[in-house]
């Protein structure tokens, strides 16, 4: 059995969940989200928890078990709590802003990089090199980040780029290491 698939989701007291068959609907104050979830596990709610079991054994019942039990859990923690993802820009000269919605990224290019957020998704910035990304879906709030940093990805002789907080990025030695 499934560790993580067989632990029962706690529903906060402002949340509400409505399943329908296979489609589970989650309602919180930051905002809705729906997910259609495979035909091989079973969503049910017992009171204040939401209990995901799977159908059978089969593998594909097993392998899709624990991930939608983490799929409801994250539609959950996002209507209530939110999720946010945090990079830094590091490089002489290199900055980010934000413009209306989008966000302006200056990082060594001859022109500015724009980015356009999804829906649900928004952006802020703090001291021109932290840049917060901030949703509902933490898959939308991931991809989202994916996308900046892959603007300008930090590179392993100096260390300049757009990476996640947290980050370790391992530094080469170069032409100056060769001896």
């Amino acid at each position: 059995m499934s560790r993580i698939g067989k632990r029962p989701i706690e529903i906060p007291s402002k949340v509400a969940v409505t399943i329908n068959g296979q489609n589970v609907a989650v309602k919180g104050p930051k905002g809705e989200l729906s997910r259609s979830l495979p035909a091989e596990v079973l969503v049910e709610q017992e009171g204040e928890k939401i209990v995901v079991t799977r159908r059978n054994e089969s593998r594909p019942a097993r392998q899709r078990h624990g991930l939608s039990r983490t799929l409801v859990a994250n539609m959950v923690e996002g209507v209530s709590q939110g999720f946010q993802r945090r990079l830094e820009i590091i490089g002489v000269g290199y900055r980010a802003q934000v413009q209306g919605r989008n966000l302006v990224l200056t990082v060594g290019y001859s022109h500015p990089v724009q980015i356009e957020p999804p829906d649900g998704v928004q952006f802020a910035v703090e001291t021109n090199t932290n840049v917060i990304v901030s949703g509902i879906d933490k898959e939308l709030v991931g991809n989202t980040a994916a996308r900046i940093r892959a603007v300008r990805p930090p590179e392993p002789y100096k260390g300049k780029g757009i990476r996640y907080a947290g980050e370790v990025v391992r530094r080469k030695a170069g032409k100056a290491g060769k001896k």
